[in-house]
């Protein structure tokens, strides 16, 4: 491990196999990601930029690369063990996972004009104030903005350069490439959709739910789940399976994202508590409240949601009327709807039962109401 190891302590199953009886999913996927973020650690460390002018870059990078949860990651190797043996070379293929999230969470930052990003300044933020601290020329949050788009840039080459020189073997990466470049234009469609998805316009829940399976739904769960299989080479149907699977677990998780947007606790989601309804985003918890909303109450909804800007009080009054609504519930039905089809398809997919579980416990794991 190297020096800067992101990683915490290792877990049991840290081989990465699927669980046995005496391991739960949990200890599963605390033992990939333990791995994950040894190898993240190992690539930075073989990696590490120097200070520019005295502004640390390391830093930044590495609070992005190394704080999170490891889903992309945990499901992509997840699909490798539907058709393949426990690998070390397929955990660090997966791992390049963890390198592409970090560069677009750093762009969504900035197109977001984030604050904060797991409970620390957002990298524009921080780049911001070292360049007023530093009393450097120019714009300090124009170079704040510019140098976090940069770092994502080099975010999304590491993320290549770890996939190619993961170890798997040429034909697997050849089979893995093409859904790799498609994943990533599908995320980069779902974020210009995103930029105009606004709370104000008023949109219907199917086309809000199609803008975050593009940017976040199947990135987290459906692409990885398919490049994993497909990297291990597994039959059609097995991948066919998966992809079903994918696709409502990734609604299911967006779905997850969307309430804890508006009623997270910023321990919880490392945002500040007002951000979705700061920023206008029109979720599924928002559009939601407004189909269900009876007339009075809708015209408060519109009124706070058509404000330019909503100071703490505003934002609490959304959450009181979203509440009233009955939005929440709403949305946990969904949530469990999911989850059950989802059940339904691991129990009738062509799979051995420790991977069957492992998919039923990912499946608890991405739409828990604490995570």
């Amino acid at each position: 491990m190297g020096s800067h190891s992101l990683a915490p302590s290792a877990a049991p199953g840290v081989d990465g196999a699927p669980p046995g009886a005496a391991e739960p999913i949990g200890a599963w996927r605390a033992g990939v990601r333990a791995r994950v973020l040894d190898e993240l650690g190992s690539f930075l460390d073989r990696n590490h930029i120097a200070p520019l002018h005295g502004i640390a870059v390391d830093d930044v990078a590495r609070q992005y690369v190394g704080g999170g949860k490891c889903l992309r990651s945990s499901f992509m190797y997840l699909g490798w063990l539907c058709g393949g043996p426990p690998e070390p070379a397929a955990v660090r293929a997966a791992a390049a996972l963890e390198l592409l999230h970090a560069f677009a969470l750093l762009q969504d930052d900035v197109m977001d004009e984030a604050e904060a990003r797991r409970n620390r300044p957002a990298a524009h933020v921080h780049f911001e104030q070292r360049h007023r601290a530093a009393r450097l020329p120019g714009d300090a949050r124009r170079f704040g903005e510019s140098a976090a788009v940069l770092l994502a840039d080099i975010c999304l080459i590491w993320a290549d350069t770890m996939l190619r020189g993961s170890g798997i073997d040429r034909e697997a990466l050849h089979r893995v490439l093409p859904r790799y470049d498609a994943m990533r234009t599908e995320l980069a469609l779902g974020q210009f959709a995103d930029l105009l998805n606004d709370a104000r316009t008023d949109p219907d829940l199917e086309t809000v739910l199609a803008v975050a399976a593009a940017k976040s739904g199947n990135y987290t769960v459906r692409r990885p789940l398919e490049l994993g299989a497909v990297m291990a080479d597994c039959a059609a149907d097995t991948l066919a399976a998966l992809g079903r699977y994918g696709h409502i677990i990734g609604e299911a998780f967006q779905l997850r994202d969307d309430i804890l947007g508006v009623f997270g606790a910023p321990a919880v989601t490392g945002k500040p508590a007002d951000s979705d309804l700061g920023q206008h985003k029109a979720t599924t918890v928002v559009v939601a409240a407004r189909r269900l909303a009876d007339a009075a109450t809708l015209r408060e909804l519109t009124a706070l949601l058509s404000a330019p800007a909503l100071d703490a009080a505003g934002v609490e009054q959304l959450r009181v009327l979203i509440t009233a609504t009955g939005a929440r519930e709403y949305i946990e039905r969904m949530i469990d709807e999911r989850i059950a089809e989802a059940r339904g398809i691991t129990a009738a997919a062509p799979l051995p039962e420790p991977q069957r579980q492992l998919l039923d416990g990912m499946a608890d794991i991405c739409t828990d109401r604490e995570t």
